[in-house]
């Protein structure tokens, strides 16, 4: 499977408390649970109105059906193709 990371655009998402989170991440297993085995989300960082989310799917289709069936939208899509952090300096 390759690597994604999606933006999503959901306003106040920055301001959501454990629960509105809790209930954002149970909406979004539930998709998962209806795709099967071909896309797996890895983490999300939330900022603003924005979410980045990694997921690891089989292409980019599945991702678009993930955010049809969950609700969330999935305003753009990029491959990942690299990660790089301080130790790759030292590679």
């Amino acid at each position: 499977m390759r690597k994604y990371l999606i933006e999503r655009e959901i306003p106040g998402v920055g301001e959501f408390d454990a629960g509105q989170l809790c209930g954002a991440a149970k909406t979004s297993n539930a998709a998962l649970d209806k795709l099967g085995s071909g896309i797996q989300w890895l983490q999300s960082f939330v900022s603003g109105d924005r979410t980045f989310c990694v997921y690891l799917a089989k292409d980019e289709e599945i991702i678009r059906r993930h955010a049809e069936i969950s609700g969330f939208p999935a305003n753009r899509i990029t491959e990942i193709c690299s990660v790089i952090d301080p130790a790759t300096a030292s590679a």
